[in-house]
């Protein structure tokens, strides 16, 4: 609180931007209060070694390089970080830009200073890879070592906020550049792990870089709403502190200004013009007590009244991050929206410093709430190295950190009562996985508050799910176009990928011994030097994976079957080729072979269909209805063609195409739908095409066990009054 004022108001918009050079005498005064002797000798030999190191380096600005060095550690000593971090933060930059190595600041300084510089250096020899592979592997490499030492990344956003204070003199698409990582990795990351302070000076200063123009404006906007809006805030606050004073209640208010780029984003997902933001001011109550807390709530919605809706308890359920406080919206004097959030003093310096809080306090008063906070904390990390294991490359794993780092949340309940935390927008799938990854992999339907729901569904705090398994089911790649959560895509994905390779293998194993049956042999019984070497010249690992190619329909299998026998080639081997390809058994389908097998949506084949297969790459085998147009060009190319056939004993329903040419009354696409579900038949999709007012074409995609079956649903359709014509579409 300011003394010569009656209300304390921070501008969260005004940000450090101290250009006054800091010397390693600056930084050694800061840390005395809470650093001993000998520590403090660490930090200024740390000085000396990269002084030294970086002698006759200069910044852009011109000044010696080793001032930035000192001021990120200036940033971190404000957080009260160990003397190993600041030593770390002093060198940051001595393995990337100077010839010193890791070995010799493992020998001058300690292993664990070596590991905190090499864990924020770049990744410096990345040859053959664009801009953006290269922004993501070393993004991925500092994200990282921050899972194995959490000081790494405290270090790179000191580190990028004083790039960020200095950014000025950089030329304009690279101003742009950085600025967007600010705002897209590092700014989302210092929200994560709570420390608001350096997020709100990050978001700020990457907005100011990256719209120069839109900043300016909305600076002057806020400038004069906050002059004729003073007066309307001191009466807010005078009638609080009144009433807080009646009631015997301690506590601190204060009118906090929302800064730029909070409100620039506001207006831009909300699409609102400035003069719509209303909440441009927040009123911040500091009571003792988490039970103060509640008891001020009752007191703001007695003086104002509350907006319906817009009450968050992040004291009983923290965010993520471990931050915690009350929130409500409620209408002020001349029914001006506020938003107030109340929350106890331990909890306003945590909000602040969040993960760093840490080291704010001595180990032994160290909260309750901050060791929460610190677990959430590794808890994310962890799930940061469970995301680089099952993306398939750094960009793949850079697009799911930015999704995780934007965590709209929302809190469901098992029906334990157990309560989950899921990004905005989750569906029932993401709750299984959240749950338990088997319980993701098998869940087949789900009860909101009791009632059965789609899987799709988007769901809302509050509500109670409960997730219906069975042990015969899979996940979907439907799945994919509606879960929101890293940890549900990734891991349906990651059952999808080992599934296909699994089927590809076996579809590939069928396909090879049919070849090689007509030699006389199987793939046991090859030369395994003869196979090496065809492995080799075909760039594969080993046998399973030319398999796997040959079952996604990469490769056909006669082709590799001839590099395979080599000694079936004689003067007449082409000829007695042909032959043998022409003399393979149909290759049966049942129905149940996966991804490696699908069904042509052109002709929609179905069981005692004449059916062909088609290899296509990444596919496997497409099948067709015999005489489909598409398959005709590849007539000339037989490798090309699997003769196909369906086994005896099929499982499951195959989906086909009927259209019916219909006289338009009310009710008729009822009686149709009617009709085909009495024959136990299922609709999967229905298209109407009205000709003239008097005859409709109404196509159904329709799911079946066989021609029988549908011939059944034909004969019922047609035997209805308004059905002129029925047939099945080619």
């Amino acid at each position: 609180m300011s003394e010569h004022s009656q209300l304390d108001i921070v501008d969260e918009s005004e940000m450090v931007a101290d250009e006054e050079r800091y010397l390693i005498s600056d930084l050694c005064l800061e840390l005395e209060p809470y650093m001993d002797e000998e520590q403090i000798k660490d930090v200024y030999q740390a000085y000396l070694y990269g002084a030294h190191a970086h002698e006759g380096q200069y910044r852009m600005t011109g000044e010696p390089y080793i001032y930035h060095p000192i001021a990120v550690a200036r940033i971190l000593a404000e957080m009260h970080v160990d003397s190993r971090t600041i030593v770390a933060a002093i060198l940051h930059d001595v393995i990337e830009d100077t010839p010193s190595s890791k070995e010799q600041i493992s020998t001058e300084f300690g292993e664990d200073v070596a590991e905190l510089v090499d864990g924020v250096s770049k990744l410096t020899k990345i040859e053959n890879k664009d801009k953006q592979e290269q922004q993501a592997e070393n993004i991925q490499k500092v994200l990282l070592a921050m899972a194995r030492d959490i000081r790494v990344i405290m270090i790179k956003l000191a580190d990028r906020l004083h790039n960020m204070r200095t950014l000025g003199i950089m030329r304009v698409e690279k101003k742009r550049r950085i600025a967007k990582e600010t705002l897209e990795i590092y700014a989302p990351i210092a929200q994560r792990l709570g420390i608001n302070s350096l997020r709100i000076e990050l978001e700020d200063l990457g907005f100011q870089s990256m719209y120069p123009y839109r900043y300016a404006v909305l600076e002057q906007a806020v400038k004069k709403v906050s002059g004729h809006r003073k007066e309307v805030v001191q009466n807010l606050d005078n009638a609080i502190n009144a009433r807080l004073e009646e009631m015997q209640i301690e506590g601190d208010v204060q009118l906090r200004k929302k800064h730029l780029y909070s409100i620039y984003r506001k207006m831009k997902t909300k699409h609102l013009p400035f003069k719509k933001v209303f909440d441009v001011y927040a009123m911040r109550i500091i009571v003792d007590t988490a039970d103060s807390c509640y008891r001020v709530l009752g007191v703001i919605h007695n003086l104002f009244k509350p907006i319906p809706g817009r009450f968050k308890d992040y004291i009983a359920i923290p965010k993520g991050n471990g931050y915690q406080s009350l929130h409500s919206a409620m209408y002020g004097p001349h029914a001006i929206p506020m938003e107030v959030q109340i929350r106890t003093k331990e909890m306003d310096e945590f909000a602040e410093a969040g993960i760093a809080a840490h080291w704010l306090y001595k180990t032994g008063e160290d909260s309750h709430g901050h060791q929460g906070a610190q677990a959430r904390a590794r808890d994310w990390l962890t799930g940061l190295l469970e995301m680089q294991q099952q993306a398939g490359n750094p960009v793949e794993f850079l697009d799911n950190v930015k999704v995780d780092l934007f965590p709209d949340e929302i809190f469901v309940y098992t029906p334990d009562g157990d309560i989950i935390k899921l990004p905005k927008g989750s569906t029932p799938v993401d709750f299984a996985y959240a749950v338990h990854t088997g319980i993701g992999n098998t869940c087949v339907a789900a009860k909101l508050d009791h009632q059965f729901a789609p899987l799709n569904t988007p769901l809302y705090s509050g509500q109670t799910v409960d997730i219906v398994t069975s042990p015969m089911a899979r996940p979907n790649p439907v799945w994919l176009n509606y879960v929101v959560s890293v940890r549900a895509r990734n891991n349906i994905r990651n059952y999808l990928k080992n599934m296909e390779t699994g089927e590809a293998l076996a579809q590939g194993t069928r396909l090879m011994n049919r070849c090689l049956k007509v030699y006389s042999t199987t793939l046991g019984d090859l030369d395994t030097e003869h196979v090496a070497s065809v492995l080799e010249e075909l760039s594969f690992e080993k046998l399973d994976d030319l398999l796997v190619d040959i079952g996604l329909g990469n490769r056909p299998p006669s082709l590799v079957a001839r590099r395979l026998l080599p000694d079936m080639y004689d003067e007449d081997g082409e000829e007695f080729e042909a032959q043998s390809v022409q003399s393979l058994a149909p290759l049966s389908i049942s129905g149940t072979e996966g991804m490696v097998v699908s069904y042509a949506k052109c002709c929609y084949p179905i069981p005692n269909d004449h059916i062909v297969g088609v290899f296509s790459k990444g596919k496997g085998i497409v099948v067709h209805r015999e005489g489909c147009n598409n398959i005709e060009s590849f007539r000339h190319s037989p490798d090309q063609i699997v003769d196909v056939t369906w086994m005896d004993e099929l499982d499951g329903n195959f989906v086909t195409r009927i259209c019916a040419e219909v006289r338009s009354q009310p009710g008729v696409l009822a009686r149709l739908a009617t009709g085909i579900s009495d024959e136990e038949a299922n609709i999967e999709s229905v298209d109407i095409e009205d000709r003239d007012g008097i005859i409709s074409h109404i196509t159904f995609v329709i799911s079946v066990v066989n021609r029988l079956h549908l011939a059944k649903v034909v004969r019922r359709l047609r035997s209805m009054p308004p059905v002129a014509k029925i047939w099945r579409m080619r």
